[in-house]
């Protein structure tokens, strides 16, 4: 069990010493003086565990430990042990990890405790399809269970550990908690309401707005057995929100309040089994559920351009580990889920844009997304001697999704200002049409292997690869070497050196495989209307509409790919705190962005070179980023009243592209130089959770 905190306490009363376990689940204590210790060994998830030693003139002889899986108390108390260094590679301390105890008191809005974590995430180590969700151990699209479920949050653990895709500070692993041996439970209710709120200066009264949000989680043995236990948890949350409303519209001023309720409801069901010593089983059933109405309208949008959104997601997770020997773990993983989401326009009109002054008509925002994902991690841990290996198949997404797209079937039509409204003059119309139902199958699978090498009691070595495989593309060559190091210098350990270096690919997500199948010139066309007659428009060339357009992938296309490097110091200023002073750096490569190829050329910008078609969006793999940041981080015991983590990262970063979508303003100068202009930013950022 790497990273247990292990003590030693003598009988005497003296001062403790502590450590933390290898990735072998080794520990040592050096100049022992004889006498009576206790070994208090406290892991996440199992009973803390309390065995007496005595030591004579001589070494003693190893202690086995056996861990128990914890009972009714899922508590991690940060103020027994605190932070500790420590030789292993993995064991780093500018992670951030916050446990059950610590989330039910902090103050996180709505209990949203991912959205919370995210602050202490970098944006350049988070991939193109978002921020990486783990779930004990399983990638998901968002978190199941209930915030009072949650036994531990992770970030930046181990960050170039070959088990996952992206680098620590990219995604946010998750554990949460078992069942226990007794009945037990928890139960929130938080409740908002706007008599409390400050006016909005728009609104020409105060909208009436309440929230209310109930969770909580039950648990214990199912029926008289001790092997099997059971954890449900669940919440529910009911916003009744306004929408302001300040427009300009053909009858005067529009000063008004507008109802936009959601509803969001979360249950999940996980049952646990212990047969017999070597084998563990969990099974997770559960529901995501959200109901949206009248969305997408306030500001100068009216009530009647408001669409409706529904998303229900069910997923089952099964996880089965075996001890096949003292030395050998097999752990497996599989998830499986269903989603679907619709969208519906309240009003089939064609929408109204009037610049500066009303949005209106329809919402034109009709569409249907479904998805069955299916996800797998199979390893097997090996600990011989000094090593720690682990190896396997980790496949984050293989997916099904499909997609009808009936957005701006009636089309959008433009207007300059409320004179040419009224008059009937629109500058411009754009509108789709053809067969917007598209379907495919994403696969994206991953191989790593791994291991955590104990050269000396003050030195240890991670070493790993991985490799990355996705549908679509013809780049097969994504090994992704990644290492790091841990030395302790000097006696007591108190100060670590520690450093890595490793590879990391990117992957598409869904989105700009669903806009290369629809706009692939045979399904969907958008059409871009100049001066159309309104409100009955002919989309075609003697209309004065464009060509339609095109997205496509580029003939070289080529996964991103990002090294990261980073070099640190930890010092344990006291047992129960320690600070850690870390610089980071990436380079990213062949990072995606986007490109309009018939683009009007240079002198005159006149005539696009294939008059056949209008925008012809191309996916490349031309862009760049260069990152460095220092990051400080404080964890522990502070003083008697504070403990937690505390963050401040001071870097900058360059880089010619936004994103996947991000198309330069000026796609000419792009064709000769594979480097757009460059933006720069300068990033100081404070984190703090206590």
């Amino acid at each position: 069990m790497p990273g247990a905190e292990v003590a030693l306490i003598p009988a005497s009363g003296d001062a403790a010493q502590t450590g933390v376990t290898d990735g072998a689940g080794v520990f040592r204590f050096e100049r022992v003086a004889p006498g009576t210790y206790d070994i208090r060994t406290e892991f996440p998830g199992f009973t803390t565990n309390v065995s007496r030693v005595r030591v004579g003139g001589r070494a003693p002889a190893a202690s086995k430990i056996v861990m128990t899986l914890e009972g009714v108390k899922q508590e991690i108390s940060v103020t027994t042990g605190g932070a500790q260094t420590s030789a292993s590679a993995a064991a780093n301390l500018n992670a951030i990890a916050v446990d059950g105890d610590a989330l039910d008191n902090l103050p996180v809005l709505d209990q949203d405790v991912v959205g919370a974590m995210t602050r202490f995430l970098d944006s350049t180590a988070i991939g193109t399809g978002g921020t990486t969700i783990l779930v004990d151990g399983v990638e998901v699209n968002a978190l199941a269970v209930s915030a009072s479920a949650v036994q531990q949050i992770k970030i930046n653990q181990d960050p170039y550990a070959a088990e996952f895709m992206r680098p620590g500070r990219g995604r946010i692993e998750i554990v949460t908690k078992p069942g226990g041996r007794d009945y037990a439970g928890t139960f929130n209710v938080r409740f908002r309401d706007s008599a409390l709120y400050a006016r909005n200066a728009f609104a020409a009264t105060k909208p009436p707005q309440q929230r209310r949000i109930v969770e909580g989680t039950l648990s214990g043995p199912l029926g008289a057995s001790t092997r099997s236990s059971f954890l449900l948890s669940g919440s529910y949350d009911a916003e009744d929100s306004q929408a302001v409303i300040f427009a300009q519209t053909p009858a005067g001023t529009l000063q008004a309040n507008a109802p936009t309720p959601s509803r969001n409801e979360l249950f999940s069901a996980t049952w646990n089994r212990q047969q017999g010593e070597r084998h563990t089983q969990s099974l997770r059933f559960s529901h995501l559920g959200q109901r949206n109405s009248s969305q997408g309208i306030g500001g100068v949008t009216l009530p009647d351009a408001a669409f409706d959104h529904s998303d229900r997601e069910d997923e089952l997770t099964f996880r089965q580990q075996t001890v096949l020997s003292p030395r050998l773990l097999h752990d497996i993983r599989f998830m499986f889920g269903v989603e679907y989401e619709p969208r519906a326009s309240l009003n089939a009109a064609p929408r109204i844009v009037v610049q500066d002054a009303f949005t209106g008509g329809g919402a034109q925002n009709d569409q249907t997304r479904t998805e069955r994902h299916f996800t797998l991690v199979d390893a097997l841990t090996w600990s011989p001697g000094r090593h720690a290996v682990k190896a396997g198949i980790n496949i984050p997404d293989w997916s099904w999704r499909g997609l009808d797209d009936r957005t701006n079937t009636s089309g959008t039509f433009f207007f300059s200002s409320l004179a040419d409204y009224a008059a009937g003059r629109p500058y411009s119309l754009i509108a789709q049409r053809g067969d917007g139902h598209v379907a495919f199958l994403e696969k994206v699978v991953g191989l790593f292997a791994q291991d955590e090498i104990r050269l000396r009691p003050n030195l240890s070595l991670d070493v790993g690869l991985r490799y990355d495989w996705q549908s679509r593309f013809h780049d097969n060559d994504n090994f992704a070497p990644r290492a790091s190091f841990a030395y302790a210098p000097g006696e007591g350990g108190r100060t670590v050196i520690r450093g890595g270096a490793g590879i990391f690919y990117d992957r598409t997500g869904p989105g700009p495989i669903l806009d290369i199948l629809r706009y692939d010139g045979l399904h969907l066309q958008r059409y871009v209307v100049t001066d159309p007659p309104y409100p009955n428009a002919v989309l075609d060339a003697s209309a004065g509409a464009q060509p339609p357009s095109l997205v496509r992938l580029a003939d070289d296309v080529a996964i991103p790919y990002m090294l990261q490097y980073s070099i640190g110091v930890e010092r344990q200023l006291r047992p129960p705190t320690t600070l850690a002073i870390t610089f980071v750096g990436s380079k990213g490569i062949d990072m995606f962005r986007s490109r309009d190829v018939n683009a009007p050329p240079p002198p005159d910008f006149a005539a696009r070179p294939d008059r056949s078609h209008g925008v012809v969006r191309q996916i490349e793999s031309a862009g760049t980023l260069d990152a460095a940041s220092v990051q400080f981080t404080l964890r522990g015991q502070m003083t008697r009243l504070f403990n937690g983590s505390a963050e401040y990262s001071f870097g900058r970063a360059y880089n010619d592209t936004s994103g996947v979508g991000w198309m330069p303003p000026n796609a000419t100068i792009c064709r000769s130089s594979t480097r757009a202009p460059i933006s720069t930013s300068g990033i100081a950022s404070k984190r703090l959770v206590h």
